[in-house]
């Protein structure tokens, strides 16, 4: 269970820049009325300190306690409070907004890595374990979401009310307006700084999480094994070890955002309020300033307000910087090459299959097909035998396009399988494999797999062809009964009954049985080979066999050695042959006879 596989984005920063707007960028309509409610929000909330101002130093400090004075200054006041009322209203709506705008961005995102992952070629599931593909389509985009609605409101609000308040206090006093644009460098820096420590910390934090979700992932599947090899403590032992390390980085994160936190953003903000207390306010009580104390006030009010969503965008660097990692790997992921997909219909051919000098390696230092030819046609049925790592399933595998291969041909009917796109010509073709999967959902579902074609007459038909429907009719719901992931509530053989009628239900040209009888008692196998001498005619049938005797009728029969085919004819002739294969059925024989 290593957990050695590189997880550290190689994309470029202004690339994933680009990538996020372009998501949000989608909600444009609704991100363009946010930012309406934005600038009215912070022209609202500027506009409260003025009248405040106008206040203090028009009638508190006048001495004037006259009727009309007090109406006037409460219709200022009421100005005032309404003010607030208009930017706490549109402040809201604003959060609302970019909330809504940034779920569906969210939502948009995930729906094309999930599709993008779904076009993937097999073998990048092979270097990278389902739990780490999870967790960047779940972890990773959780972390945009943050990205687009906490840190893009504390960050573009931040700064167009920064901006604003600096304007501000340009048009009210210049003098204080350079102690305060003195401040935006050191800030600048600051940031800088932590950003350049932050972002390989993060890396790493994200990384072990998914290292986490993918042996989370891995030890409850492998939990059987795991504990009848009495493998629990090795296995704790690991995630405590990959744990630790999370834990760690963690730590170090803490000690980062707790060193460069609001301590310095408070020595900031305090630095500047005793600098415009001693200039100013010295200045004042000698009677010579020319300030007021409403404007004194105001200054004070808007370095307040100066320092507040820098305070939030300090509060959210952390996030931002894993949100920004995390978008680096979701990009990343979707950047991997994949295969065109394609809704045209074709006919359905013969399932005429020919292999002419077909070579293929899933390592090219290391070929496991060697110079393969071979030809099925319509409504044969061709077995493929030899022992583990002869080649068989890798003959499947480059005949499905699952994996490319390196030189030769493969045609389907006559056409190069290479001129056409994999979903075009997999529209015919089924395939049973030794693990039968299911999904979640009805017996029904899991034949039809939802497919609007495949009527539930078809499915029922499909059922009684391979001999399911004795066991489903004992079932409360029959076809309707609920199946559990992975289909854990059916047996084996049962299992394989109903991938097999899933394969059926498709009326495949090309069929191919990957070791489907494997791993079923010999009654069901029975009742298999039976469906299979009525359903073969008109369908070419690929059987890749472990059992010799499941494959004595087969038109063909391709011996494979070390990804060659050595011998090659039907039961009989390769029999009387004497070779390769008459030694493993005679061996076989004489295994079941023990």
């Amino acid at each position: 269970m290593s957990r050695d596989i590189q997880e550290t984005p190689q994309i470029e920063n202004r690339v994933v820049a680009k990538k996020l707007i372009h998501y949000a960028l989608k909600e444009k309509k609704i991100m363009l009325v946010a930012f309406v409610f934005l600038v009215i929000g912070i022209v609202a909330e500027l506009l409260a300190p003025l009248i405040l101002m106008r206040i203090i130093d028009n009638y508190i400090f006048t001495g004037a306690s006259t009727d009309e004075v007090m109406a006037t200054v409460l219709r200022w006041a009421g100005l005032y409070l309404g003010l607030i009322v208009v930017s706490a209203f549109f402040a809201y709506g604003q959060r609302y907004l970019l909330g809504v705008a940034s779920n569906k961005a969210i939502k948009q995102m995930r729906q094309d890595v999930f599709a993008h992952i779904q076009t993937m070629p097999i073998k990048y599931f092979d270097s990278l374990p389902a739990g780490k593909i999870v967790s960047r389509i779940t972890n990773d985009t959780e972390a945009i979401r943050n990205l687009y609605i906490n840190v893009l409101i504390n960050f573009v609000a931040g700064g167009i009310q920064m901006i604003s308040v600096l304007i501000a206090l340009y048009v009210l006093d210049f003098r204080f307006a350079l102690i305060a644009t003195m401040l935006v460098p050191i800030l600048f820096v600051w940031i800088t700084l932590y950003r350049r420590i932050a972002t390989g910390i993060n890396e790493r934090i994200r990384a072990l999480l998914s290292d986490i979700n993918a042996m989370l992932n891995e030890s409850i599947s492998g939990m059987p094994i795991i504990q009848a090899f009495r493998q629990e403590p090795k296995t704790e032992a690991e995630f405590k070890k990959i744990n630790e390390a999370y834990y760690n980085n963690q730590r170090k994160m803490l000690r980062l955002d707790a060193a460069t936190g609001w301590n310095i953003l408070d020595v900031l903000q305090n630095l500047a309020l005793a600098a415009i207390i001693w200039f100013f306010g010295g200045q004042f009580l000698q009677g010579h300033a020319g300030i007021s104390i409403g404007l004194m006030t105001i200054f004070v009010d808007y370095t307040s307000r100066l320092f507040r969503p820098v305070m939030g965008i300090v509060s959210q660097l952390s996030s931002m910087e894993a949100s920004l990692v995390s978008s680096a790997r979701v990009f990343e992921l979707m950047a991997e090459e994949n295969e065109v997909l394609s809704v045209r219909e074709v006919p359905r051919y013969a399932g005429n299959v020919a292999f002419e000098n077909v070579q293929f390696a899933y390592d090219e230092a290391n070929p496991v097909l060697k110079d393969i030819t071979l030809s099925a046609k319509c409504g044969e049925t061709v077995a493929l035998v030899g022992h583990t790592g002869s080649g068989k399933s890798s003959i499947m595998s480059a005949l499905f396009g699952f994996y490319p291969y390196q030189s030769g041909r493969i045609t389907i009917d006559g056409n190069a399988i290479d001129d056409l796109s994999k979903q075009e010509y997999r529209q015919h073709m089924g395939i049973v494999l030794q693990d039968a999967y299911l999904f979640a959902g009805t017996i029904a579902s899991n034949i039809s797999l939802d497919n609007a074609k495949i009527s539930r007459i078809k499915v029922e038909k499909a059922l009684e062809a391979v001999g399911a429907t004795d066991f489903i009719n004992k079932l409360p719901l029959g076809i309707d009964e609920p199946v559990l992931e992975k289909g854990s509530t059916f047996s084996t053989g049962e299992r394989q009954l109903l991938s097999f009628a899933r394969a059926l239900a498709f009326d495949p040209a090309i069929l191919i049985l990957d070791e489907a009888t494997a791993n079923i008692d010999t009654e069901t196998e029975g009742i298999i080979q039976k469906a299979l001498e009525v359903l073969k005619k008109g369908r070419t049938t690929f059987v890749i066999a472990h059992r010799l005797s499941t494959i004595r009728n087969a038109d063909q029969i391709l011996v494979l050695d070390r990804g060659e085919i050595i011998e090659r004819g039907n039961h009989e002739e390769l029999m009387d042959l004497a070779g390769k294969y008459h030694q493993m059925y005679q061996l076989q024989l004489r295994g079941q006879g023990g």
